[in-house]
Parts: C-alpha cells; structure tokens; sequence
C-alpha cells in the first residue's frame, strides 16, 4: 500500500507528514475522498492547489509563526518550570508542586523510530510514580484509516499519579482568562486528535508483556486526561497564562468521524490507471486526476483546506447545491443541483406528496404572491405620482 501511495504521489515527490490540525479538518468532513486520499498519499494540497491554478491562501503568516515558536519558547524555559507550575495551579493541585521535573531525550531517526521513543519514554514515565515528566514535542502515531499519521504535541505532561495531559500552546491572547472562541474550539479539536493517539499508546502499554510489573497493571492502562492544558499570552503581554479545556466532546465526534473515513486501499482501487497527483504533471492530466477521486465540498472547507478554492469552482460549475452549506444540503434531500431545486419549485419535478417539494412549491408560491403584490403597490404609487395626489384608498400605504 505505502509502494501504492508513492505511486500517487509522484516517484520523486517528498511526504508531507499529516499534523493534527489536518486530521481534525480531515475527521470534520470524512465524506470527502479527495482530501482522504491525498493526505493519506501524504500530497502537499498547496503545492497542488497552485499547480491546478487555484492558489491557496490558507495557512499560517510567517510573522505569527515566528511570534508562536517565541512564545513556546519562553513556557518551555529552564526545563519547562513555568509550563509545569501552569499544569499543577490549573488541572492538579492536589499533586506535590514539582520542584523538578524529567525531560527525556526524544530524538530518534525517522518518524516511525521518534514515535517509539516517545512510547518508551511514556512507559517509563510510568514507572517512576510520585515524579513529574515532561515530554517535549513527542511524536504520536495514529492510524487514519488504514494509514499511518504522525502527530506532534507542543507537550505532554505526566504526571506524579501516572495519568497524562496534553499541552497546547497558543500565540493568541487570553483576555481577562477570555480567548476567541472559534480559535479555542480549534485548539480543543486539535488536542483531542492528540488525546486519541495517546489513549492508543496507553492501551498498547497496558497489553506489553511487562505490563504486569507496571503500577498501573491493576488498574488497566495509564489515564489520558480528557482536559487539557491551553497556554496563551495574559492579555496584552507576553507573559504565559493557562486554562484549562475539557475536549471531551470534540474527543468523541472525532472518533466517530475517523471511524467513518472510507479505508484509504478502498479509495485507491477505483482510481483509473495512471492516476498520478505530482505537481510537475501538465495541467490537464492533473486535473482529471484531482477530479477522479469524489470531493464533499462545503463553504467550511474555505478556512481548513487548501484545495477548498478548486473544489467550489467545480461545484459551482455543476450547480451544486452543496456551495450553500451543508444545512441547505440536508434540506433538499435528494434534489442536488440548483436547477433541481428550482424546477421542483416550478411544479416541473419532484413528487408532490414529498415534502421537500411541497415546501419548496409552498414557498415559490409566496413568492409569486409577495412580488406582484410588491409590483401592484409600486403601480399605484406611480399612477399617483403622475396625478400629483393619492387615491384615498391608496393614501394610509403611502
């Protein structure tokens, strides 16, 4: 499969490795087989996007880049002495405050040899009950139907119980311990990827054959805290503030999500042969390319994927009603395209027992009726006008 992928990528073309972030837009819309397959083929989607001629502006500017890598520098100074501090005021008081804590070395080569020395040093961590560790950028493995995706954390805290806390660091600010909602539910949909990957660490630890020598052997696998640690600058400083965030929710709609994704072999066996999505590919291949595989677009891809520009042009072209949103999708059943709809409105299509054309007929009705009442009114007025005085029975309206 991965020889399979290769191929798709193109034979001289680099995996992008798939991050968090777009694993929780992937889990957000697991209908679309275009963004399954190509984050599993591991496809850079910008480079491909400018290739298509549909250029993405989406991602993140260089200059908030810069001021998130300083930031998280600044929490993680001398051993992470602020970080820890955070994690114990705000999500475990009742813990010794750690005076010092554990940061193990986790470099290794590759992805595949950094994901089991993060494993190694969690199972570790474990072992050594009563201490505080801290887990620098660990690289977590999770398989995404049926492919592998490798996720870095900012960090990951043990704690002196054995239990485990995921860490987000953020550059946008908490104002008065308040942040911008739609960027903290980013950020808790992004760690609750995270806390999936760690709860199938906690259960591949729980089953090792050392398993029984562990403290937590009697009590099955270490606990994932399922409220995380979110660290942001206080207000208009650049002084690390915390709080605390409870992904539970987000935890349980992305695993249904993932569970629901099609099996990226399944979607790799109805390509055509030749199927190829290397940037470098003359334009026209390319996009029979991108359009042999299915894509669900919806206007909430704009903001979370970098093909979301190509895939509304083609769905305006097909006069999908899907541009509409996906509310306005669920609405119309079984009728697809705009021209549907409105030649349902018509009276031209549709079964009248169904209730999604009797309400649409209903309305176009309405419709009729408002406008010509609306052209009648203006006639009046304009008969008046002309008079230069209004019909008695004309002048309350005016």
């Amino acid at each position: 499969m991965r020889h399979r992928l290769a191929e798709l990528r193109g034979p001289d073309v680099r995996a992008k490795a798939l991050d968090a972030r777009a694993l929780a837009a992937l889990a957000a819309n697991p209908g679309c087989e275009r963004r399954a397959i190509l984050d599993g083929a591991g496809v850079d989607k910008a480079t491909l996007a400018g290739a298509l001629g549909s250029p993405s502006v989406f991602g993140q500017s260089q200059f908030a880049f810069v001021r998130g890598n300083a930031f998280e520098a600044k929490v993680k100074a001398d051993g992470g002495t602020e970080l820890l501090r955070l994690v114990h005021e705000k999500l475990d008081r009742s813990a010794e405050p750690p005076a010092a804590a554990r940061v193990p070395d986790l470099s290794a080569a590759g992805h595949a040899g950094r994901a089991a020395r993060t494993e190694l040093a969690l199972g570790e961590a474990v072992l050594a009950p009563g201490e505080w560790t801290l887990l620098d950028h660990p690289l977590l493995a999770l398989d995404v139907a049926g492919s592998p995706a490798f996720l870095e954390p900012d960090a990951v805290v043990v704690h002196p119980d054995g239990s485990w806390t995921v860490v987000e660091i953020k550059s946008f600010p908490l104002l008065d311990g308040s942040a911008d909602p739609a960027k903290v539910g980013a950020a808790a949909r992004q760690a609750a990827v995270y806390v999936l990957a760690l709860e199938e660490v906690a259960a591949r630890l729980a089953t090792a054959p050392d398993a029984p020598n562990t403290p937590n052997a009697s009590g099955g696998a270490p606990r994932v805290r399922h409220r995380i640690l979110l660290v942001c600058p206080k207000d208009f400083s650049n002084l690390p503030t915390a709080s605390a965030v409870d992904v539970r929710k987000q935890r349980a709609v992305t695993a249904r999500q993932l569970a629901r994704l099609t099996r990226i072999e399944n979607i790799a066996d109805t390509l055509p042969d030749g199927t190829c999505f290397a940037p470098e590919l003359p334009r026209e291949r390319l996009t029979a390319s991108v359009e042999s595989v299915p894509a669900s677009y919806a206007p909430e891809c704009l903001s979370a994927c970098e093909l979301a520009f190509h895939c509304r042009d083609r769905s305006r072209a097909q006069d999908a009603v899907t541009t509409l949103g996906r509310p306005v999708r669920a609405e119309l059943g079984g009728l697809t395209t705009v021209e549907d709809v409105l030649a349902a409105a018509r009276g031209e299509l549709g079964d009248p027992d169904d209730p999604t054309v009797a309400a649409l007929r209903r309305a176009a009705a309405l419709r009729a009726e408002a406008l010509a009442g609306a052209e009648a009114f203006a006639g009046t007025r304009a008969l008046a006008g002309v008079a230069g005085t209004a019909p008695a029975e004309v002048a309350p309206c005016l």
